[in-house]
This record gives C-alpha cells, sequence and structure tokens, in this order.
C-alpha cells in the first residue's frame, strides 16, 4: 500500500497531543512548579526515596521529552504513544490524591473541578494511543 503524504486527523490529534505534553512540561518546571507539589502523594516521596519537587520536576522533564519525541522521532511513534499512555496511568493516583484531599493545582481549584478530572485521564490514555497506532 503506498504511503500517503499530507495531513490527516491522527497526525493533527498527535501534534496536538506533543504540544500538551510539551507545554504541561514547562509548567512543571516553571510556573506551575509549586502548585504541582501539592498532587504527588506523600506515598510516592517514600517510595520514590526524594521530595515532592524533584517528582514534580521529572514528570515535567518526561512530559517535554515525551513530546518532543512524539514529533522528532516518527518511525518510533508507536512505542512512544504506549509510553505516553503509561506515563497518563503512572500520573493517576496524584490526581486522585489531589481530589481526595481537596487541595488546589493549577487550573483546579474547585472541587467539581478536580472530579472531573479524574474522568479526563480516560480520553487522555485514548489520544495517545489512538494517535499514534499505525492504521
Amino acid at each position: 500500500m503506498p504511503r500517503r503524504t499530507g495531513l490527516t486527523v491522527r497526525s493533527v490529534a498527535r501534534g496536538a497531543l506533543a504540544l500538551l505534553l510539551v507545554g504541561a512540561g514547562v509548567s512543571h518546571v516553571t510556573w506551575g512548579r509549586r502548585g504541582y507539589r501539592i498532587v504527588v502523594p506523600g506515598w510516592a516521596t517514600r517510595l520514590l526515596r526524594t521530595d515532592k519537587d524533584a517528582i514534580v520536576v521529572a514528570s515535567g522533564a518526561v512530559e517535554v521529552i515525551l513530546g518532543v519525541a512524539l514529533v522528532a522521532l516518527p518511525q518510533e511513534r508507536g512505542r512512544i504513544g504506549a509510553a505516553i499512555a503509561a506515563f497518563f496511568v503512572a500520573v493517576f493516583p496524584g490526581n486522585v490524591h489531589q481530589w481526595r484531599t481537596g487541595r488546589s493545582a493549577p487550573g483546579l481549584n474547585t472541587d467539581r473541578s478536580r472530579f472531573l478530572r479524574l474522568f479526563l485521564q480516560v480520553p487522555l490514555v485514548a489520544w495517545a494511543w489512538w494517535s499514534t497506532r499505525r492504521r
């Protein structure tokens, strides 16, 4: 089957996902850094033997790397998509922790927004998976 060129819905979705990841990652290491610390559960610092700030910075760095890799390494997009989906699953406990503790973080300053944020994780995982699969 000949290779198609040009923009497709999947390629636009991948580009948007890459932008989302890079933007979120940059926010984790700059303006939102302090606010995102409260999302990190205490058990994560004990398990990883580090502090909340290091976890926030590391997660931001991972987001930037994944977003850039998604664009820069098209031949690896299936693996990168799986890594992005896994990343979204891995950070879900932080979202649950934030909702359960009722603490605000950038953009999530109400109980309703924190609760609704939990349901965003499924479409994020699906977006990463779908947009990076070859037909």
